[in-house]
Protein backbone atom coordinates (compact mmCIF):
# COMPACT_ATOMS: atom_id res chain seq x y z
CA UNK A 1 0.00 0.00 0.00
CA UNK A 2 1.07 3.41 -1.14
CA UNK A 3 2.03 5.39 1.95
CA UNK A 4 1.09 9.00 2.11
CA UNK A 5 3.71 11.70 2.88
CA UNK A 6 2.76 15.40 4.00
CA UNK A 7 4.51 18.57 2.21
CA UNK A 8 3.04 21.93 2.10
CA UNK A 9 4.82 21.85 -1.18
CA UNK A 10 3.84 21.08 -4.05
CA UNK A 11 7.34 20.24 -5.74
CA UNK A 12 10.44 19.15 -3.01
CA UNK A 13 12.01 21.81 -0.81
CA UNK A 14 14.00 24.25 -2.27
CA UNK A 15 12.43 23.51 -6.00
CA UNK A 16 10.74 26.11 -8.12
CA UNK A 17 8.28 25.91 -11.26
CA UNK A 18 11.11 25.69 -13.48
CA UNK A 19 12.55 22.75 -12.00
CA UNK A 20 9.05 21.18 -11.98
CA UNK A 21 9.48 21.37 -16.19
CA UNK A 22 13.31 20.38 -16.08
CA UNK A 23 12.04 17.37 -14.39
CA UNK A 24 9.52 16.72 -17.08
CA UNK A 25 11.79 17.23 -19.71
CA UNK A 26 14.96 15.24 -18.43
CA UNK A 27 12.14 12.40 -18.20
CA UNK A 28 10.01 12.66 -20.80
CA UNK A 29 8.13 10.12 -20.38
CA UNK A 30 5.25 8.94 -17.81
CA UNK A 31 2.46 5.85 -17.58
CA UNK A 32 0.02 8.77 -17.56
CA UNK A 33 -0.61 12.25 -18.49
CA UNK A 34 -3.05 14.61 -16.98
CA UNK A 35 -3.89 17.59 -18.85
CA UNK A 36 -5.42 20.32 -16.95
CA UNK A 37 -4.66 21.51 -13.43
CA UNK A 38 -7.83 21.99 -12.00
CA UNK A 39 -9.49 20.36 -8.81
CA UNK A 40 -10.54 17.31 -11.04
CA UNK A 41 -7.31 17.03 -12.65
CA UNK A 42 -5.15 17.48 -9.56
CA UNK A 43 -7.24 15.06 -7.40
CA UNK A 44 -6.91 12.52 -10.44
CA UNK A 45 -3.35 12.99 -10.10
CA UNK A 46 -3.18 13.05 -6.53
CA UNK A 47 -5.48 9.09 -6.64
CA UNK A 48 -2.68 7.59 -9.21
CA UNK A 49 0.12 8.71 -6.99
CA UNK A 50 -1.27 7.16 -3.89
CA UNK A 51 -1.57 4.10 -6.26
CA UNK A 52 2.04 4.30 -6.70
CA UNK A 53 1.54 5.11 -10.73
CA UNK A 54 3.99 7.34 -12.65
CA UNK A 55 2.11 9.66 -13.43
CA UNK A 56 2.56 13.56 -14.87
CA UNK A 57 0.09 16.65 -15.14
CA UNK A 58 0.34 19.95 -17.03
CA UNK A 59 -1.20 23.01 -16.98
CA UNK A 60 -1.46 25.73 -19.48
CA UNK A 61 -1.80 28.09 -16.63
CA UNK A 62 -1.34 28.77 -13.15
CA UNK A 63 -2.88 25.53 -10.92
CA UNK A 64 -6.73 25.83 -10.27
CA UNK A 65 -6.91 29.35 -12.54
CA UNK A 66 -9.74 28.11 -15.09
CA UNK A 67 -12.90 27.05 -14.26
CA UNK A 68 -11.97 25.88 -10.83
CA UNK A 69 -11.28 29.08 -9.78
CA UNK A 70 -14.52 30.38 -10.68
CA UNK A 71 -16.29 28.61 -7.51
CA UNK A 72 -19.24 29.80 -5.53
CA UNK A 73 -17.08 28.79 -2.33
CA UNK A 74 -19.31 26.03 -0.90
CA UNK A 75 -19.41 22.18 -0.94
CA UNK A 76 -22.81 21.36 -1.39
CA UNK A 77 -24.97 18.54 -2.21
CA UNK A 78 -26.62 19.94 -4.84
CA UNK A 79 -30.39 20.31 -3.53
CA UNK A 80 -31.90 21.84 -6.71
CA UNK A 81 -30.31 18.85 -8.52
CA UNK A 82 -33.13 16.51 -7.41
CA UNK A 83 -35.61 18.42 -9.31
CA UNK A 84 -33.72 17.04 -12.60
CA UNK A 85 -33.65 13.41 -10.94
CA UNK A 86 -29.96 13.49 -10.65
CA UNK A 87 -30.56 11.74 -7.14
CA UNK A 88 -27.41 9.20 -7.83
CA UNK A 89 -25.24 12.86 -7.72
CA UNK A 90 -26.70 14.24 -4.90
CA UNK A 91 -26.40 11.19 -2.70
CA UNK A 92 -22.77 11.33 -3.50
CA UNK A 93 -22.24 15.28 -3.26
CA UNK A 94 -23.85 14.79 0.31
CA UNK A 95 -21.40 11.78 1.22
CA UNK A 96 -18.73 13.88 -0.74
CA UNK A 97 -19.54 16.96 1.62
CA UNK A 98 -19.29 14.81 4.57
CA UNK A 99 -15.92 13.63 4.18
CA UNK A 100 -14.35 16.93 3.10
CA UNK A 101 -15.99 18.21 6.61
CA UNK A 102 -13.71 15.14 8.09
CA UNK A 103 -10.86 15.27 5.95
CA UNK A 104 -9.95 19.31 4.92
CA UNK A 105 -11.15 20.78 8.62
CA UNK A 106 -9.04 23.72 7.65
CA UNK A 107 -10.95 24.65 4.72
CA UNK A 108 -14.29 23.19 4.47
CA UNK A 109 -16.69 23.50 7.47
CA UNK A 110 -20.30 23.33 7.66
CA UNK A 111 -22.60 25.86 6.38
CA UNK A 112 -25.96 27.51 7.56
CA UNK A 113 -28.27 27.92 4.54
CA UNK A 114 -31.21 29.36 4.21
CA UNK A 115 -34.24 29.42 2.01
CA UNK A 116 -36.86 32.71 1.96
CA UNK A 117 -39.79 30.80 1.00
CA UNK A 118 -43.19 33.06 -0.66
CA UNK A 119 -45.38 30.53 -1.27
CA UNK A 120 -46.32 27.18 -0.40
CA UNK A 121 -47.35 25.35 -3.30
CA UNK A 122 -45.72 26.72 -6.39
CA UNK A 123 -43.46 24.15 -8.16
CA UNK A 124 -45.28 20.63 -6.88
CA UNK A 125 -46.92 20.22 -10.21
CA UNK A 126 -44.26 21.74 -12.46
CA UNK A 127 -41.46 20.01 -10.96
CA UNK A 128 -42.36 16.56 -11.69
CA UNK A 129 -43.85 17.40 -15.30
CA UNK A 130 -39.87 19.21 -15.95
CA UNK A 131 -38.36 16.49 -14.81
CA UNK A 132 -40.64 13.44 -16.36
CA UNK A 133 -42.08 15.05 -19.55
CA UNK A 134 -40.19 18.18 -20.34
CA UNK A 135 -36.46 17.03 -19.43
CA UNK A 136 -35.76 20.16 -17.72
CA UNK A 137 -36.85 22.65 -21.00
CA UNK A 138 -39.42 25.33 -20.81
CA UNK A 139 -39.94 27.98 -17.65
CA UNK A 140 -39.02 27.16 -14.28
CA UNK A 141 -40.93 28.31 -11.53
CA UNK A 142 -40.59 29.14 -8.48
CA UNK A 143 -40.22 26.18 -5.67
CA UNK A 144 -43.13 26.39 -2.59
CA UNK A 145 -42.89 25.44 0.92
CA UNK A 146 -43.91 21.78 0.29
CA UNK A 147 -41.92 21.44 -2.72
CA UNK A 148 -38.78 22.57 -0.82
CA UNK A 149 -40.23 20.52 1.98
CA UNK A 150 -39.84 17.47 0.24
CA UNK A 151 -36.51 17.83 -1.30
CA UNK A 152 -35.27 18.27 2.43
CA UNK A 153 -36.30 15.33 3.58
CA UNK A 154 -35.07 13.36 0.68
CA UNK A 155 -31.62 15.70 1.54
CA UNK A 156 -31.55 14.64 5.15
CA UNK A 157 -31.85 11.26 4.24
CA UNK A 158 -28.69 11.34 1.99
CA UNK A 159 -26.90 12.92 4.56
CA UNK A 160 -28.00 10.77 7.47
CA UNK A 161 -24.99 8.80 7.08
CA UNK A 162 -22.31 11.04 7.00
CA UNK A 163 -23.54 12.73 10.57
CA UNK A 164 -21.18 16.13 10.24
CA UNK A 165 -23.97 18.09 9.52
CA UNK A 166 -27.46 19.33 11.66
CA UNK A 167 -30.97 18.00 10.08
CA UNK A 168 -32.87 21.04 8.55
CA UNK A 169 -35.79 22.84 10.08
CA UNK A 170 -38.57 24.89 8.88
CA UNK A 171 -39.65 28.26 10.47
CA UNK A 172 -42.83 30.33 10.08
CA UNK A 173 -42.81 33.76 9.63
CA UNK A 174 -42.81 35.35 13.02
CA UNK A 175 -39.98 33.04 14.25
CA UNK A 176 -37.67 33.66 11.10
CA UNK A 177 -37.71 37.26 11.12
CA UNK A 178 -36.61 36.87 15.29
CA UNK A 179 -33.46 35.32 13.77
CA UNK A 180 -33.16 37.59 10.64
CA UNK A 181 -34.87 40.76 11.54
CA UNK A 182 -33.90 42.38 7.98
CA UNK A 183 -35.35 39.57 5.84
CA UNK A 184 -38.48 40.32 3.71
CA UNK A 185 -41.30 40.59 5.55
CA UNK A 186 -43.17 39.30 2.99
CA UNK A 187 -42.27 35.88 3.41
CA UNK A 188 -44.21 32.65 4.80
CA UNK A 189 -41.57 30.68 6.39
CA UNK A 190 -37.74 29.79 5.98
CA UNK A 191 -36.00 25.99 5.62
CA UNK A 192 -32.48 26.48 6.92
CA UNK A 193 -30.51 23.73 6.04
CA UNK A 194 -26.45 22.80 6.10
CA UNK A 195 -24.07 22.59 3.49
CA UNK A 196 -20.43 23.56 4.06
CA UNK A 197 -18.40 26.17 3.38
CA UNK A 198 -15.21 26.49 1.03
CA UNK A 199 -13.42 29.37 2.30
CA UNK A 200 -9.87 29.01 0.15
CA UNK A 201 -10.88 26.70 -2.63
CA UNK A 202 -7.59 27.25 -4.72
CA UNK A 203 -5.72 26.62 -0.80
CA UNK A 204 -7.49 22.99 -0.69
CA UNK A 205 -6.52 22.50 -4.51
CA UNK A 206 -2.72 23.02 -3.44
CA UNK A 207 -2.47 21.00 -0.94
CA UNK A 208 -4.25 18.34 -2.64
CA UNK A 209 -1.63 18.66 -5.40
CA UNK A 210 1.36 18.72 -2.79
CA UNK A 211 -0.08 15.62 -1.07
CA UNK A 212 0.13 14.19 -4.89
CA UNK A 213 3.63 15.09 -5.18
CA UNK A 214 4.65 13.91 -2.06
CA UNK A 215 3.14 10.55 -2.35
CA UNK A 216 5.07 10.01 -5.44
CA UNK A 217 8.32 11.50 -3.99
CA UNK A 218 11.00 8.34 -2.76
CA UNK A 219 13.35 8.44 -0.37
CA UNK A 220 16.20 9.33 -2.06
CA UNK A 221 14.39 12.52 -4.09
CA UNK A 222 13.22 10.19 -6.86
CA UNK A 223 9.57 11.49 -8.23
CA UNK A 224 7.35 9.38 -10.02
CA UNK A 225 4.72 12.12 -9.27
CA UNK A 226 5.15 15.28 -10.78
CA UNK A 227 3.11 18.30 -11.88
CA UNK A 228 4.44 21.59 -13.75
CA UNK A 229 1.73 24.86 -14.54
CA UNK A 230 2.48 26.82 -17.30
CA UNK A 231 2.95 24.09 -19.45
CA UNK A 232 0.54 23.27 -22.11
CA UNK A 233 -0.73 20.33 -24.56
CA UNK A 234 0.29 21.08 -28.21
CA UNK A 235 -0.03 18.54 -30.36
CA UNK A 236 0.30 14.87 -31.09
CA UNK A 237 2.11 12.95 -33.22
CA UNK A 238 4.59 9.91 -33.72
CA UNK A 239 2.87 8.59 -30.82
CA UNK A 240 3.56 11.27 -28.24
CA UNK A 241 2.32 14.47 -26.89
CA UNK A 242 3.69 17.91 -27.81
CA UNK A 243 4.49 20.08 -24.36
CA UNK A 244 5.14 23.79 -24.74
CA UNK A 245 6.95 25.64 -21.65
CA UNK A 246 4.53 29.07 -21.72
CA UNK A 247 7.50 30.99 -19.73
CA UNK A 248 9.93 30.26 -22.73
CA UNK A 249 8.10 28.95 -25.62
CA UNK A 250 10.32 25.63 -25.87
CA UNK A 251 8.22 22.43 -26.78
CA UNK A 252 9.30 18.89 -26.45
CA UNK A 253 7.66 15.28 -26.78
CA UNK A 254 6.37 13.50 -24.07
CA UNK A 255 5.19 9.82 -24.40
CA UNK A 256 2.87 7.97 -21.67
CA UNK A 257 0.81 5.14 -22.01
CA UNK A 258 -2.62 6.36 -21.35
CA UNK A 259 -3.17 10.58 -21.71
CA UNK A 260 -6.37 11.86 -19.33
CA UNK A 261 -7.85 15.38 -20.26
CA UNK A 262 -9.75 17.12 -17.80
CA UNK A 263 -8.93 19.95 -19.00
CA UNK A 264 -12.96 20.92 -17.99
CA UNK A 265 -15.15 23.63 -20.55
CA UNK A 266 -11.62 23.25 -22.65
CA UNK A 267 -11.53 19.53 -23.23
CA UNK A 268 -12.72 19.98 -26.62
CA UNK A 269 -10.39 22.24 -27.75
CA UNK A 270 -7.76 20.28 -25.92
CA UNK A 271 -8.86 16.92 -27.94
CA UNK A 272 -8.49 18.90 -31.09
CA UNK A 273 -5.14 20.06 -30.16
CA UNK A 274 -4.42 16.45 -30.11
CA UNK A 275 -5.55 15.38 -33.33
CA UNK A 276 -8.62 13.81 -31.71
CA UNK A 277 -11.54 16.65 -32.29
CA UNK A 278 -14.38 15.82 -29.66
CA UNK A 279 -17.92 17.73 -29.18
CA UNK A 280 -18.66 16.57 -25.69
CA UNK A 281 -18.77 20.43 -23.70
CA UNK A 282 -21.68 23.00 -23.77
CA UNK A 283 -20.68 24.74 -20.35
CA UNK A 284 -22.01 27.69 -18.95
CA UNK A 285 -21.25 31.35 -17.37
CA UNK A 286 -21.22 31.48 -13.80
CA UNK A 287 -19.90 35.59 -12.22
CA UNK A 288 -20.02 36.71 -9.06
CA UNK A 289 -19.59 39.97 -7.07
CA UNK A 290 -17.75 40.89 -3.86
CA UNK A 291 -18.84 43.65 -1.57
CA UNK A 292 -17.60 45.21 1.04
CA UNK A 293 -21.06 46.04 3.00
CA UNK A 294 -20.81 45.91 6.81
CA UNK A 295 -24.67 46.12 6.80
CA UNK A 296 -25.88 43.20 4.60
CA UNK A 297 -22.92 41.08 5.97
CA UNK A 298 -24.61 41.56 9.85
CA UNK A 299 -27.65 40.57 8.21
CA UNK A 300 -27.17 37.67 6.99
CA UNK A 301 -26.30 36.67 10.72
CA UNK A 302 -23.18 34.06 9.46
CA UNK A 303 -25.31 32.21 7.16
CA UNK A 304 -25.67 31.59 3.44
CA UNK A 305 -28.91 33.14 1.65
CA UNK A 306 -30.48 31.62 -1.13
CA UNK A 307 -33.25 32.97 -3.04
CA UNK A 308 -35.13 32.30 -6.10
CA UNK A 309 -37.39 34.89 -7.60
CA UNK A 310 -40.61 33.58 -9.05
CA UNK A 311 -39.66 34.09 -12.56
CA UNK A 312 -36.84 30.78 -11.94
CA UNK A 313 -33.77 33.41 -11.19
CA UNK A 314 -31.36 32.55 -8.29
CA UNK A 315 -29.36 34.22 -5.99
CA UNK A 316 -26.84 33.40 -3.21
CA UNK A 317 -26.09 35.56 -0.66
CA UNK A 318 -22.91 34.58 1.09
CA UNK A 319 -21.16 36.09 3.71
CA UNK A 320 -16.91 35.26 3.23
CA UNK A 321 -13.94 36.80 4.98
CA UNK A 322 -15.23 39.62 6.09
CA UNK A 323 -17.21 40.63 3.09
CA UNK A 324 -19.90 39.79 1.45
CA UNK A 325 -20.26 37.15 -2.09
CA UNK A 326 -23.36 37.70 -3.87
CA UNK A 327 -23.73 34.87 -7.16
CA UNK A 328 -24.38 33.55 -9.71
CA UNK A 329 -25.72 32.89 -13.19
CA UNK A 330 -26.09 30.10 -15.85
CA UNK A 331 -25.79 31.65 -19.22
CA UNK A 332 -24.59 29.47 -22.24
CA UNK A 333 -20.77 30.57 -22.81
CA UNK A 334 -17.79 29.90 -25.62
CA UNK A 335 -14.89 28.37 -23.78
CA UNK A 336 -12.83 29.83 -26.74
CA UNK A 337 -14.10 33.62 -24.88
CA UNK A 338 -12.54 35.24 -22.23
CA UNK A 339 -15.16 35.38 -19.23
CA UNK A 340 -15.84 38.95 -16.93
CA UNK A 341 -18.64 39.79 -14.91
CA UNK A 342 -21.16 42.01 -17.21
CA UNK A 343 -23.13 44.85 -16.19
CA UNK A 344 -26.04 42.57 -17.10
CA UNK A 345 -24.80 40.27 -14.95
CA UNK A 346 -24.29 42.64 -11.80
CA UNK A 347 -27.42 44.57 -12.56
CA UNK A 348 -29.57 41.02 -12.38
CA UNK A 349 -27.52 40.90 -8.24
CA UNK A 350 -28.89 43.79 -7.45
CA UNK A 351 -32.52 43.49 -8.94
CA UNK A 352 -32.65 40.05 -6.86
CA UNK A 353 -30.73 41.04 -3.32
CA UNK A 354 -34.02 43.50 -2.28
CA UNK A 355 -36.25 40.38 -2.71
CA UNK A 356 -34.48 39.10 -0.03
CA UNK A 357 -33.31 42.24 2.39
CA UNK A 358 -35.18 44.78 0.84
CA UNK A 359 -34.32 47.95 3.61
CA UNK A 360 -30.55 47.50 2.85
CA UNK A 361 -29.50 49.61 -0.27
CA UNK A 362 -26.73 48.00 -1.92
CA UNK A 363 -24.66 49.85 -5.49
CA UNK A 364 -21.78 49.26 -7.55
CA UNK A 365 -19.21 51.26 -5.33
CA UNK A 366 -19.43 49.04 -2.95
CA UNK A 367 -17.80 45.93 -5.04
CA UNK A 368 -14.32 45.45 -4.38
CA UNK A 369 -13.81 42.25 -7.03
CA UNK A 370 -16.16 40.20 -9.69
CA UNK A 371 -14.97 36.95 -11.01
CA UNK A 372 -16.54 34.92 -13.35
CA UNK A 373 -15.67 31.21 -15.01
CA UNK A 374 -16.95 28.72 -17.23
CA UNK A 375 -18.89 25.54 -15.74
CA UNK A 376 -17.28 22.14 -17.70
CA UNK A 377 -20.88 20.87 -18.18
CA UNK A 378 -22.00 18.68 -21.23
CA UNK A 379 -23.55 19.36 -24.39
CA UNK A 380 -27.26 20.56 -23.66
CA UNK A 381 -29.29 21.56 -26.69
CA UNK A 382 -32.19 23.70 -25.57
CA UNK A 383 -32.31 22.71 -21.97
CA UNK A 384 -32.36 25.37 -19.82
CA UNK A 385 -29.07 26.00 -18.68
CA UNK A 386 -29.83 25.22 -14.74
CA UNK A 387 -31.46 22.30 -15.44
CA UNK A 388 -28.09 20.82 -17.27
CA UNK A 389 -26.85 17.51 -15.39
CA UNK A 390 -23.74 18.44 -12.52
CA UNK A 391 -22.80 14.82 -12.96
CA UNK A 392 -19.72 13.67 -15.16
CA UNK A 393 -19.10 10.83 -17.45
CA UNK A 394 -15.60 9.50 -18.46
CA UNK A 395 -14.95 9.18 -22.65
CA UNK A 396 -12.58 6.96 -24.06
CA UNK A 397 -10.77 7.23 -27.21
CA UNK A 398 -7.59 6.55 -28.81
CA UNK A 399 -4.53 8.39 -30.17
CA UNK A 400 -2.90 6.06 -32.10
CA UNK A 401 -1.86 3.52 -29.91
CA UNK A 402 -2.23 5.63 -27.04
CA UNK A 403 -5.36 5.18 -24.70
CA UNK A 404 -7.31 8.50 -23.97
CA UNK A 405 -9.69 9.21 -21.19
CA UNK A 406 -11.74 12.56 -21.28
CA UNK A 407 -13.10 13.84 -18.40
CA UNK A 408 -17.23 15.49 -19.27
CA UNK A 409 -18.55 17.63 -15.99
CA UNK A 410 -17.32 17.21 -12.86
CA UNK A 411 -18.06 19.82 -9.46
CA UNK A 412 -15.86 20.95 -6.56
CA UNK A 413 -17.78 18.94 -3.95
CA UNK A 414 -17.43 15.61 -5.81
CA UNK A 415 -13.72 15.54 -6.81
CA UNK A 416 -12.23 12.69 -4.77
CA UNK A 417 -15.47 10.83 -5.88
CA UNK A 418 -15.16 11.29 -9.87
CA UNK A 419 -10.75 11.21 -8.94
CA UNK A 420 -11.63 7.82 -7.63
CA UNK A 421 -13.73 6.54 -10.66
CA UNK A 422 -11.58 8.29 -13.20
CA UNK A 423 -8.45 6.95 -11.05
CA UNK A 424 -10.06 3.48 -11.67
CA UNK A 425 -10.40 3.70 -15.31
CA UNK A 426 -6.68 3.99 -15.63
CA UNK A 427 -5.42 1.74 -13.43
CA UNK A 428 -8.03 -0.90 -15.59
CA UNK A 429 -6.21 0.73 -18.89
CA UNK A 430 -2.71 0.30 -17.16
CA UNK A 431 -3.77 -3.39 -15.64
CA UNK A 432 -2.67 -2.06 -12.32
CA UNK A 433 -4.88 -2.44 -9.12
CA UNK A 434 -6.18 -0.09 -6.17
CA UNK A 435 -3.64 -0.18 -3.39
CA UNK A 436 -5.52 2.12 -0.94
CA UNK A 437 -8.42 4.65 -0.82
CA UNK A 438 -8.86 8.06 -0.22
CA UNK A 439 -12.04 8.16 1.18
CA UNK A 440 -10.75 9.17 4.47
CA UNK A 441 -7.91 10.43 3.79
CA UNK A 442 -6.70 13.36 5.09
CA UNK A 443 -5.87 16.44 3.12
CA UNK A 444 -2.88 18.65 3.68
CA UNK A 445 -2.72 21.43 6.15
CA UNK A 446 -5.73 19.13 7.55
CA UNK A 447 -3.51 16.38 9.09
CA UNK A 448 -3.82 17.29 12.89
CA UNK A 449 -6.15 20.06 12.66
CA UNK A 450 -7.13 21.26 15.89
CA UNK A 451 -11.37 20.73 16.51
CA UNK A 452 -12.45 22.84 18.96
CA UNK A 453 -11.16 25.88 20.65
CA UNK A 454 -9.46 23.95 23.55
CA UNK A 455 -7.17 21.95 20.88
CA UNK A 456 -6.84 25.41 18.76
CA UNK A 457 -5.66 26.89 21.91
CA UNK A 458 -2.64 24.18 22.97
CA UNK A 459 -1.58 24.42 19.35
CA UNK A 460 -1.21 27.68 18.96
CA UNK A 461 0.92 27.90 22.13
CA UNK A 462 2.92 25.13 21.09
CA UNK A 463 3.55 26.30 17.64
CA UNK A 464 4.45 30.66 18.61
CA UNK A 465 7.73 29.86 19.41
CA UNK A 466 7.83 33.76 19.80
CA UNK A 467 5.39 35.13 17.25
CA UNK A 468 2.62 36.62 18.17
CA UNK A 469 -0.24 33.95 19.10
CA UNK A 470 -2.75 36.34 17.22
CA UNK A 471 -0.48 35.95 14.06
CA UNK A 472 -0.20 32.12 14.70
CA UNK A 473 -3.52 31.63 14.99
CA UNK A 474 -4.29 33.70 11.89
CA UNK A 475 -1.96 31.36 9.89
CA UNK A 476 -3.40 28.33 11.16
CA UNK A 477 -7.33 29.97 9.82
CA UNK A 478 -5.13 30.74 6.35
CA UNK A 479 -2.98 27.35 6.03
CA UNK A 480 -4.24 24.45 8.62
CA UNK A 481 -1.05 23.02 10.52
CA UNK A 482 1.20 23.65 6.96
CA UNK A 483 1.19 26.79 9.13
CA UNK A 484 4.01 25.42 10.54
CA UNK A 485 6.47 25.41 7.91
CA UNK A 486 5.07 28.98 6.87
CA UNK A 487 5.97 30.39 10.84
CA UNK A 488 9.40 29.02 10.40
CA UNK A 489 9.76 31.63 7.48
CA UNK A 490 8.76 34.19 9.28
CA UNK A 491 11.21 35.74 11.73
CA UNK A 492 9.75 36.76 15.23
CA UNK A 493 10.34 40.00 15.10
CA UNK A 494 8.85 40.85 11.38
CA UNK A 495 6.62 43.81 10.98
CA UNK A 496 3.44 43.00 8.52
CA UNK A 497 2.94 44.53 4.91
CA UNK A 498 2.45 48.04 5.12
CA UNK A 499 0.13 47.94 1.90
CA UNK A 500 -1.45 44.43 3.06
CA UNK A 501 -1.76 44.09 6.41
CA UNK A 502 -2.03 40.39 8.55
CA UNK A 503 0.73 39.49 5.67
CA UNK A 504 4.68 39.19 5.68
CA UNK A 505 7.41 39.64 3.24
CA UNK A 506 8.76 36.26 4.25
CA UNK A 507 5.45 34.55 4.32
CA UNK A 508 4.94 35.82 0.78
CA UNK A 509 8.85 34.72 -0.35
CA UNK A 510 8.12 31.25 1.03
CA UNK A 511 4.58 30.99 -0.94
CA UNK A 512 6.50 32.11 -3.98
CA UNK A 513 9.60 29.22 -3.39
CA UNK A 514 7.25 26.56 -2.62
CA UNK A 515 4.34 26.76 -4.41
CA UNK A 516 5.60 27.24 -8.00
CA UNK A 517 4.94 30.85 -8.57
CA UNK A 518 5.88 31.97 -11.88
CA UNK A 519 3.85 35.65 -12.06
CA UNK A 520 2.95 38.39 -9.46
CA UNK A 521 -1.01 37.12 -10.03
CA UNK A 522 -0.52 33.96 -9.21
CA UNK A 523 0.29 34.89 -5.53
CA UNK A 524 -2.43 37.25 -5.35
CA UNK A 525 -5.65 35.56 -6.55
CA UNK A 526 -4.75 31.89 -5.50
CA UNK A 527 -2.25 31.47 -2.85
CA UNK A 528 -3.61 34.29 -0.83
CA UNK A 529 -6.95 36.29 -0.17
CA UNK A 530 -5.51 39.74 -0.55
CA UNK A 531 -7.54 40.09 -4.37
CA UNK A 532 -10.66 38.83 -3.45
CA UNK A 533 -11.01 40.99 -0.35
CA UNK A 534 -10.12 44.01 -2.45
CA UNK A 535 -8.47 47.26 -1.42
CA UNK A 536 -5.18 46.47 -3.78
CA UNK A 537 -3.49 49.77 -4.76
CA UNK A 538 -0.41 50.00 -7.27
CA UNK A 539 1.66 50.19 -3.83
CA UNK A 540 0.47 46.89 -2.78
CA UNK A 541 1.10 44.70 -5.84
CA UNK A 542 4.81 46.54 -6.05
CA UNK A 543 5.19 45.13 -2.32
CA UNK A 544 4.27 42.05 -2.63
CA UNK A 545 6.29 42.00 -6.26
CA UNK A 546 9.21 43.19 -3.96
CA UNK A 547 8.78 40.51 -1.30
CA UNK A 548 8.85 37.79 -3.98
CA UNK A 549 11.42 39.13 -6.21
CA UNK A 550 14.74 37.35 -4.64
CA UNK A 551 13.24 34.16 -5.20
CA UNK A 552 11.57 34.56 -8.19
CA UNK A 553 15.10 36.02 -9.74
CA UNK A 554 13.15 39.44 -10.65
CA UNK A 555 15.29 43.24 -11.32
CA UNK A 556 13.99 45.87 -10.70
CA UNK A 557 12.20 45.78 -14.49
CA UNK A 558 10.86 42.30 -14.04
CA UNK A 559 8.85 43.99 -10.94
CA UNK A 560 7.33 46.88 -12.75
CA UNK A 561 6.63 44.40 -15.53
CA UNK A 562 4.71 41.94 -13.07
CA UNK A 563 3.27 45.13 -11.42
CA UNK A 564 1.69 46.05 -14.79
CA UNK A 565 0.51 42.32 -15.89
CA UNK A 566 -1.28 41.86 -12.74
CA UNK A 567 -3.04 45.53 -12.88
CA UNK A 568 -3.55 44.50 -16.64
CA UNK A 569 -5.22 41.33 -15.30
CA UNK A 570 -7.60 42.74 -12.99
CA UNK A 571 -8.48 45.54 -14.82
CA UNK A 572 -9.44 43.19 -17.71
CA UNK A 573 -10.99 39.84 -15.88
CA UNK A 574 -11.90 41.13 -12.58
CA UNK A 575 -12.81 44.79 -13.47
CA UNK A 576 -10.90 45.87 -11.40
CA UNK A 577 -9.43 49.55 -10.59
CA UNK A 578 -6.63 49.80 -8.26
CA UNK A 579 -6.92 52.37 -5.27
CA UNK A 580 -10.94 52.59 -6.44
CA UNK A 581 -14.18 51.25 -5.57
CA UNK A 582 -16.36 49.86 -7.73
CA UNK A 583 -16.49 48.41 -11.04
CA UNK A 584 -13.92 49.34 -13.95
CA UNK A 585 -15.96 50.01 -17.46
CA UNK A 586 -16.03 47.34 -19.67
CA UNK A 587 -14.09 48.14 -22.89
Amino acid sequence: MAKQQHSSSPQPPGASRDDAVAALRARAQADVLIIGGGINGIATFRELALQGVDVALVERGDFVSGASSASSHMVHGGIRYLENGEFRLVKEAVQERNRLIRNAPHYVRPLRTTIPIFKTFSGILTAPFRLLVTHGRGEPRERGALLIKIGLVIYDLFSRAGGQVPRHRFLGRDRSLRELPRLNPGIKYTATYFDASMHDPERLALDVLADGVSAGTGARGDRTARAANYVSAVGFSDGKATLRDEASGEEFPFTARVIVNTSGPWTDLTNEALGRPTRYMGGTKGSHIVLEHPELFEATAGREMFFEHSDGRIVLIYPLKGRVMVGTTDIDADPAEPMVCTDDEVDYFFDLIPHVFPAIPVDRSQIVYSFSGIRPLPRHDDTAPGFVSRDYRIEHGWLGDVRTLSLVGGKWTTFRALAEHLGDETLKLLGARRSMSTRRTVIGGGAGYPRDAAAKRIWVSKHAQGHDPRVVEALLERYGTAAAEVLAAIPTDASELVHAPGYFAAELAHLARTEDVLHLDDLLLRRTSLAFVGGLTRETLAEAAEAIAPVLGWNADAQQQEVERTERLLHDAHRVVLGEPGLAPLD
